[in-house]
């Protein structure tokens, strides 16, 4: 099934959201001339997390769907935390995602001559001052909600005096932190945000894209809505921590606007996930500290992390499709996602042989320079992916948990007297083993075969309870594979306020398996392939991995094994 009939079908099974329903409504009422233009608009301060895929689905999709337009602009306004290399990794990641916002790359920065006019203009209506105070002056002053803030001495400061400190604040004269531009609103307002909110500040650092031409750098509240009403957003779509800062938002707006044309910004409910951490600050100091090996660590919730573990675009979005945008914050099952990504892998990855803990098994009467190869389906799924040929040899390897010479009742798979299926191949049975003379430790199991019980042979209809996979000694390829589990034990890590979020990392995130036998089909994998390991899992190969040491990572298992272990 190809990706664009995937995504109708998906797509068609998704229930309208209350974002979608306003969209549609306004569509209707040829609201904005009937037009759509929504942006996706990230500060370039880190790497995009699954969170953000959620706003990413939003902005693109909706624009996507409804013929409109969506822009990509960096909220580059604060330049001390900003990077190139934050820039690139956002742009990529968009577009692994399956969207693109084509000629329509804006910055903030874009706008700062502009901004910086309309802040004058503020200025000489009286409707914004400079003002001398420190900062944790001005918020002790703003009060509580239950009562009203202290109006700042400087509140009444003489427009011309204003517009002379702002300009001098432009041209470095003051030290940061020492004055600030202040809109003039209302210190009584019931919401915090409208208690004479700071709009500018004195930030003496280069620009990446500006250099030094600033020295005052507009805040996101005053950058963001303005910088949407230069762009024509018909719908500003944000999540619901900003639905408090509304008001401010339209009262710039109302402030700036010319006509009757205004952007409408819309709150929705944040992809929180259990077992996940999703604050940027957070995962940063994961990686400044070494708790993993970077921004792209497969353990990670970042879309680069995502990418590099195996998960897929179509995934991520049918994930989100399922949990949907609400106005309520909850914390959803990171299980949900996980069936998403096996869904996708289960339909759209070839299955293989691996064998991640090798045991030998030597067939006896298997004559020692016999060699055949098996006919094996590469998805049962997708009959367009075709069959291989697998060799099968008298030496084989198979899963050291696939034998237990002493086994329990219903143990259905190896061990002395019973018989299995070799998948695709014969039926065995144990004769006998080899253990190590020192530790007791089987090393080798022997086995014999009956010739008539070749899988598809005319004799092939003898049932066994147990089917191994398996690889054969003879052709098996080495690799690494490194199993990664959720990186947090706890199902709310971000929620233990007076706990150190840190005690709460799992330390069987990562376990590194060394001589692990697969295939020889492999021997020609790329980085990001994808697979099936049959009774395994899903796997991906690692960037790491070379002609000399594949490397691959477990995507997923093939069950919810953490649904047990919660029960």
């Amino acid at each position: 099934m190809n990706e664009e009939k995937i995504r109708e079908k998906e797509e068609s099974k998704a229930p309208v959201s209350f974002i979608e329903q306003f969209i549609i409504d306004d569509l209707k009422a040829e609201k904005n001339n009937g037009r759509i233009h929504t942006r996706f608009p990230p500060e370039p301060n880190g790497y995009l997390h699954i969170g953000h895929a959620k706003a990413i689905c939003l902005d693109f999709g909706m624009a996507q769907k409804y013929g409109g337009k969506c822009n990509l602009r960096f909220d580059d306004t604060n330049p001390v935390k900003e990077e190139v290399e934050y820039i690139d990794s956002i742009k990529e990641d968009i577009h692994w995602l399956g969207f693109d916002w084509e000629d329509r790359e804006f910055y903030a920065s874009d706008y700062f001559g502009r901004l910086y006019g309309f802040a004058v203009d503020l200025i000489k209506r009286g409707l914004a001052y400079v003002d001398d105070q420190p900062a944790e002056v001005i918020s002790a002053q703003k009060g509580t909600p239950g009562q009203s803030g202290i109006k700042s001495p400087y509140r009444s400061r003489d427009i011309a005096e204003s517009l002379d400190l702002f300009e001098r604040m432009n041209r470095g004269e003051f030290d940061e932190g020492s004055r600030v531009l202040r809109a003039k609103i209302d210190m009584t307002s019931p919401n915090m945000h409208m208690r004479d909110p700071i709009i500018y500040r004195i930030i003496k650092a280069a620009h990446h894209r500006t250099g030094e031409t600033w020295k005052v750098y507009p805040m996101y509240d005053f950058a963001h809505g303005q910088s949407d009403y230069f762009e024509g957003i018909t719908h500003s779509l944000c999540t619901l921590e900003f639905e408090v800062h509304r008001p401010l938002y339209d009262w710039l707006i109302d402030q700036l606007k010319t006509d009757d044309y205004r952007p409408r910004q819309i709150e929705f409910n944040r992809l929180n996930l259990t077992y996940t951490m999703m604050s940027k600050r957070r995962l940063l100091e994961l990686v400044q500290e070494g708790k993993v090996s970077g921004w792209d660590d497969p353990r990670m919730p970042t879309l680069c992390g995502l990418r590099r573990r195996g998960y897929t675009p179509r995934s991520i979005r049918r994930f989100i499709d399922l949990i949907g945008y609400t106005k309520v914050e909850a914390i959803n099952d990171v299980s949900l996602l996980e069936h998403a990504v096996r869904e996708d892998l289960n339909i759209n990855t070839p299955r293989v042989f691996g064998v991640l803990n090798p045991m030998k098994i030597i067939i006896s009467n298997y004559p020692e320079e016999k060699l055949e190869n098996v006919t094996l389906i590469n998805n049962p799924e997708d009959e367009s992916m075709g069959t291989r040929e697998v060799p099968f040899s008298r030496e084989v390897y198979i899963e050291q948990e696939d034998f237990m010479e002493n086994p329990p009742h219903k143990f259905f798979r190896l061990a002395p007297g019973t018989e299995v299926r070799l998948k695709g191949a014969y039926i065995i049975k144990c004769t006998g083993v080899r253990k190590n003379e020192n530790t007791g430790v089987v090393e080798e199991v022997y086995c014999t075969y009956d010739p008539d019980t070749r899988s598809g042979g005319n004799a092939s209809e003898k049932k066994v309870k147990g089917t191994l996979h398996w690889v054969s000694a003879q052709h098996a390829i080495d690799a690494e594979v490194r199993l990664y589990d959720r990186l947090f034990n706890h199902e709310d890590p971000a929620g233990q306020k007076d706990k150190d979020y840190r005690q709460f990392l799992n330390p069987d995130s990562l376990r590194i398996l060394k001589g692990c036998k697969l295939e020889p089909s492999m021997r020609s994998v790329r980085p990001l392939d994808k697979f099936q390991f049959q009774r395994l899992g899903y796997f991906c190969v690692d960037y790491d991995s070379t002609e000399s040491n594949l490397v691959f990572n477990r995507t997923v298992s093939l069950k919810d094994t953490w649904a047990k272990v919660k029960k």
